[in-house]
């Protein structure tokens, strides 16, 4: 199966950007070979931006730019976004600036300098934000596409995007929308909610269930905020039972916003697979995913403790 990182898509994506749309600028905090946005400031150096190491710094000049027409791109690694939190909150956020933010090395891909610099928490800083929308693209085309999105959309959009090659799930032509959910199976008896680079292995998982005779509803969130609370309710309604599959913290991520979703509307029990309120490690990126219980057979697991709860609701084992 074809790999490739979404990072890549981005610095892709941006050149295309720069030749169509005049009003796109680039801003890095001194990252700009990792994030790929070094190919927009060789391309159009009078439209780029290197902040240095000064996060804070990038997105008040973001906000700044933004307010004279043009449409800025912040970008850096998931880890240090919440050295701005406060400028996205006050100047982002709270102003309604057009700031399109920009995250690479997601999750745990930053393995082998361990935890301090693995974004686990990013998207919870970013869903807790009025007015910000979250995207967590599945792969290579997704992000291409998440990224031309942002740009039509008016106001601030999170992107988060991953460093190491994920399996191309998409294809090219494929629509994209800020918002919808994807179906990606139809089941009766689990619900399986992946984002990002969580999906592949809950394809795998989802394929591993049948032959057991378990039908697996399976969708892809590519938009955490705003989340697609129609699919949501509807496909735990059919089910009775659900499973979150992220490479972030159990806490503020896509567990969250799928008990978010359901509440007051839907009792349907769920098991999450993400980090278990814990900072990351170091090693490789597969060693992690490993280590950390974010592997398909973490998911298959997951959906057969699931299936438990939703038999015996009595149970509080979930919470």
């Amino acid at each position: 199966m074809l790999e490739r990182a979404t990072r890549d898509a981005y610095g892709e994506a941006l050149l295309e950007l720069g030749s169509c749309d005049p009003r796109v600028v680039v801003l890095d905090a001194d990252l700009s070979r990792s994030t790929y946005t070094d190919r927009f400031g060789k391309r159009f150096p009078e439209r780029f931006f290197n902040v240095g190491i000064a996060e804070q710094n990038l997105i008040g000049v973001a906000a700044g730019l933004s307010m004279t027409g043009l449409i800025p791109f912040a970008t850096t690694y998931a880890i240090f976004i919440g050295r701005a939190f406060d400028q996205i909150r006050q100047s982002v956020c709270f102003a309604g600036t057009n700031v399109k933010i920009v995250a690479t090395h997601a999750g745990l891909a930053a393995s082998h300098d361990g935890g301090s610099h693995q974004g686990v928490l990013d998207i919870a800083l970013m869903r807790s934000l009025p007015g910000m929308t979250v995207i967590s693209p599945v792969d290579y085309h997704a992000a291409r596409h998440a990224v031309f999105a942002a740009v039509e959309h008016s106001g601030p959009v999170y992107i988060r995007l991953q460093k190491e090659p994920v399996p191309i799930l998409t294809s090219p032509n494929e629509t994209f929308q800020i918002g919808p959910a994807r179906r990606l199976s139809e089941g009766r008896d689990v619900a399986i909610f992946a984002t990002g680079s969580m999906v592949h292995p809950a394809i795998i998982a989802a394929e591993s269930l049948l032959n057991q005779g378990i039908e697996s509803s399976l969708v892809e969130i590519c938009t955490l905020k705003p989340i697609d609370i129609t699919t949501i309710r509807e496909v735990c309604s059919s089910c009775g039972c659900f499973v979150t599959a992220e490479e972030h913290s159990r806490y503020g991520g896509l567990y969250d916003a799928i008990l978010h979703a359901l509440a007051g509307e839907v009792r349907c029990p769920g098991t999450p697979v993400a980090l278990n309120d814990c900072f990351g490690d170091t090693g490789s990126w597969q060693e992690l995913r490993i280590h950390f219980g974010l592997s398909n057979i973490d998911i298959e697991r997951a959906a057969l403790r699931a299936l438990a709860l939703r038999d015996f609701p009595l149970s509080s084992s979930h919470l």
